[in-house]
């Protein structure tokens, strides 16, 4: 991606780092601040789909995805937010799930521990939206349905009975595309979005409807 927009004529640097481990983060966000001054807008998306019912999940599964879905966020926001504050201006938006606040009793779509971390990363935005406004910070998460990624098509869209059964409830009757994220994104990340914090916005085809 960096070299995608260095080719076309911007600048960019890309940052290896593990969201769940704090001293990659640190290092990440120093990097970043070393190399251009300050940090606008964060957009936390790193995330995990782990699959299975609390009777079936390991302890390990569980950790790992509440590390990357939310110790994640919490990291890069504790590095990120103290020079957001010191200029009174920043943009925050998290990746949570349409799942943060729909579940399904299908055995395809069971994800126990997905959905809390998800609904865990909506609570942690509206607490953060409410200590950091009087910054100039908002933050803003967006809660997609099931879309194409790399993470989805070697997990969730391999399995055919997992696409038939979500595509039959979501009125779309598809999965979001590539491209179809950016409004939303742009919005919570532009100085269109200077009252507006502490939403969640689904995007989800209308899945969310059924």
């Amino acid at each position: 991606m960096a070299k995608k927009i260095a080719d076309a004529g911007h600048h960019a640097i890309a940052v290896q780092c593990d969201v769940s481990d704090e001293e990659s983060v640190k290092a990440a966000v120093d990097t970043v601040l070393s190399q251009y001054k300050k940090i606008d807008i964060l957009l936390n998306d790193a995330g995990v789909a782990q699959g299975g019912s609390v009777e079936s999940l390991t302890t390990q599964q569980w950790d790992n995805s509440m590390n990357i879905n939310v110790k994640g966020i919490y990291l890069m926001s504790k590095y990120v937010v103290p020079q957001m504050k010191e200029r009174k201006y920043g943009r925050i938006v998290n990746i949570a799930s349409v799942n943060a606040v729909l579940a399904d009793k299908a055995d395809a779509l069971v994800r126990h521990v997905y959905n809390a971390s998800k609904a865990a990363v909506v609570g942690l935005t509206k607490g953060m939206a409410a200590s950091y406004a009087q910054y100039g910070i908002t933050v803003n998460a967006l809660g997609p349905g099931l879309f194409l990624s790399e993470m989805t098509q070697d997990t969730l869209l391999k399995h055919q009975e997992f696409l038939n059964t979500y595509s039959a409830l979501c009125p779309a009757s598809r999965p979001g595309s590539k491209g179809e994220l950016n409004g939303p994104i742009l919005f919570f990340s532009s100085d269109a979005c200077s009252y507006t914090t502490g939403q969640f916005i689904l995007v989800d085809g209308g899945f969310s409807l059924t």
